[in-house]
Order: structure tokens, then C-alpha cells, then sequence
């Protein structure tokens, strides 16, 4: 068992603010492995597509520099010879810086580190230190690496081996064909070297990338104590309440403001929906719908509520079928009446009885027309 504290253990998983700081910072994904397996894989599958291109390109080029004619010397021009005969091979060769960069900038974008940070480059003493640079290279992650690497060379070097011995008969048989078959011959083996070693490389990324993300995952872990701070300083600060109760005010315009606060009850959902409604006998014919809200809005109009003392009742099913049936301003639909009827007779009880009573909210009946779930959906 660890002799840390309990609470100074990490053993909780990184929370988003943490996961955000430290990909500010420069802490990604990465995997050196996977990036190396990519652009040999860009650079195999180059030489299959365009090497031919290339040989021919190479050929081209090398007959036009050897031939010579009076042209060429009466008007001589190496500077533009030179520019002629680049041009006949830049088109293979941009092909393959090409897929090389494709290569190189695809790995970090599927790993999900692709991107800039200023804070990743910037001067860091502490890494100038010795002592430091020891504890890395002794530490569990330096002994990760190690194996990775010895892995690596005997998977590539085992590979290697295997390539030679089995094309060896092959390439001593190469000085009896004529030229440009024994240069086919060893292109289609370079190939197949080539193709080989990107599957080992692969094979070894596919098992590099999960202890990539294990490893920082772990490096990312927080302690109890950690999470519970963190959150102080986000949603527990007061400042950061006071913040977060303007914006969900700001939501509601003036009048939405002065509608809540004469409202005779608020519907909620308990948390995502809120409705409130009025029912006033001297002017309205039936109960209506004088806020409306998801989200935010609703967050806002349940602290209006609170504020003004209007009673906040939960019945999900009702406030969403108000909410999904009525607009602001409408009186609520007449399939809903007996229901909301229902509510109101509650809540003028316990106005008459000034609160005396703890009596348990009355179960309410919504048809089956105006169920709805949270998407609005009408449910079964």
C-alpha cells in the first residue's frame, strides 16, 4: 500500500479542465511509432504507384543530360539545362513530399493532437536540469521506452533477416539477367522490403498508441483532493455563481422577467424544462403560458421563481406537454386542462391554508397524445 494519504493518492480520472491545461501545455497524444509507420507506409506505397513513373523520369533525364548537340554549345546555358532537367523528376518528387506530409500531419490529427501551442515550445529550465533528465530516463516511463525500442529492433531485425534469406537466391541470380530486368528485380524487392517493414512498424504502433494513452491518462490521474478543489474554483466560487446567475438572467428579457414573477406556479422537468403559468380568474378564461424554457431558460426561470415566491412543482411529463403543445402566451391545450386544473387546486390549497399543510403533490394523468420526451418526440 502507498504511505500517502488517502486523499493524496490519484486515483481519479482527469477531469476536462485538467485534459484541456495539459494539451495547452503540450501534453498529447502522441505516438513516435505510429507517425514512423505512416510515412513508411506513404513512402511504400510512393514507390508502387509512382516508381515507375519515376525510372522513366530518371531515364528521360539522363539521356537529355548526355546528349550533346551544336545548339547546346553555341548557346550555352547550364543554369537553364539544370532548371529543364529538374523538371523532368519534380513531378514524382512532389508526389512524394506529398504523401509524406499527408503522412506526417494525419498521425498527430487521428490521435487528436494536431495543433499549435505556444506554452509547448516555450523555455523550460527545469528540462536543462541533470538530475531531472536522469530521473526521466530511470523512471517507469524511461523503462517503457527501453523495452519498446529493444522490441522494436529485434521485430525489425528479425524481419530483416528473414527478407534476406528468403530473396538471397533471388539477387545472386541477378548478374546473369540483362540490365534493366536485374534493376525491375531489385525495385520489386526493395518494394516488398519496404511494404514489410511498414506492417512490422504498424504492428508495433497498433500495440504503442493504447500504452501511449494509458501512460498519460495515468500521468493526467488526480488525487480526491485535487477534483474537489478544481471544482471550488469553477462552479463552487462565489464569483463564479454570481457569473453563471447574470448569464442565466440575461437569458430572460424584462417582460419574460415580470411574466415569471405573476405567474401562479412553475412546471419543471425537474431540471431541463420549465413552465410557468397563470391563472387569474378576473382575466383569464383558462390557465396560460406566460414562460416558456429549456436549458438555461429554464435554469432562469426557476431562480425567478425561487426569488419571487412562486411554487416550483416537478411533473416532467406535464411540463414538457405544455412546453412541447403551447407557445408563450397560450392558453393551455384543452386535452391538458384537467390535469394542470389539477395542479392549480394544489397550489390555491396551500395558499389558502398559507403553507400549514405538508400535503404530498397529486398525482397527475397527461393523455397519451401529449407525451413527449425531451427530444419532442411523442413517446409510446
Amino acid at each position: 500500500m502507498s504511505d500517502a494519504p488517502e486523499k493524496d493518492q490519484k486515483t481519479e480520472d482527469p477531469t476536462p479542465k485538467r485534459k484541456s491545461e495539459a494539451v495547452r501545455k503540450g501534453d498529447v497524444l502522441q505516438s513516435r511509432e505510429l507517425g514512423t509507420a505512416m510515412i513508411i507506409m506513404a513512402g511504400a506505397a510512393w514507390i508502387a504507384l509512382a516508381g515507375p513513373m519515376l525510372i522513366g523520369a530518371l531515364e528521360t533525364m539522363l539521356k537529355t543530360g548526355l546528349s550533346i548537340d551544336a545548339d547546346a554549345i553555341r548557346n550555352f546555358d547550364p543554369l537553364g539545362t539544370f532548371g529543364k532537367l529538374l523538371a523532368i523528376v519534380a513531378i514524382p518528387l512532389i508526389i512524394l513530399f506529398g504523401l509524406t506530409l499527408a503522412a506526417a500531419i494525419g498521425t498527430p490529427a487521428a490521435l487528436g493532437s494536431l495543433g499549435f501551442r505556444g506554452e509547448a515550445i516555450g523555455f523550460k529550465p527545469a528540462k536543462m536540469n541533470p538530475l531531472s533528465g536522469m530521473k526521466r530516463i530511470f523512471s517507469v516511463r524511461g523503462l517503457i521506452e527501453l523495452v519498446k525500442s529493444l522490441a522494436k529492433v529485434i521485430l525489425l531485425g528479425s524481419v530483416g533477416i528473414w527478407l534476406l534469406l528468403d530473396q538471397a537466391r533471388s539477387l545472386i541470380g541477378l548478374t546473369s539477367q540483362d540490365l534493366k530486368r536485374a534493376i525491375g528485380h531489385v525495385g520489386d524487392t526493395f518494394l516488398l522490403a519496404v511494404i514489410v517493414m511498414a506492417f512490422a512498424l504498424a504492428l508495433i504502433a497498433l500495440i504503442d498508441v493504447p500504452a501511449q494513452m494509458y501512460q498519460r491518462t495515468s500521468r493526467l490521474k488526480m488525487s480526491k483532493q485535487e477534483v474537489k478543489d478544481e471544482a471550488k474554483q469553477t462552479d463552487g466560487s462565489p464569483e463564479m455563481k454570481g457569473a453563471i446567475k447574470r448569464r442565466q438572467m440575461e437569458v430572460l428579457r424584462g417582460g419574460a422577467r415580470a411574466a415569471v414573477a405573476e405567474a401562479t406556479v412553475v412546471l419543471t422537468n425537474p431540471t431541463h424544462f420549465a413552465v410557468a403559468l397563470r391563472y387569474d380568474t378576473d382575466r383569464d378564461a383558462a390557465p396560460v403560458v406566460v414562460a416558456r424554457g429549456r436549458g438555461a431558460t429554464a435554469e432562469a426561470i426557476r431562480e425567478l421563481a425561487k426569488e419571487n415566491g412562486v411554487p416550483l412543482l416537478s411533473y416532467p411529463q406535464l411540463a414538457r406537454a405544455i412546453y412541447f403543445t403551447a407557445q408563450t402566451g397560450q392558453m393551455v391545450r384543452e386535452d391538458l386542462y384537467l390535469a394542470v386544473a389539477t395542479v392549480l387546486a394544489f397550489v390555491f390549497n396551500i395558499d389558502a391554508t398559507m403553507g400549514a399543510t405538508a400535503a404530498p403533490q397529486p398525482a397527475v394523468n397527461v393523455p397519451k397524445g401529449a407525451r413527449f420526451d425531451e427530444r419532442g418526440m411523442p413517446e409510446a
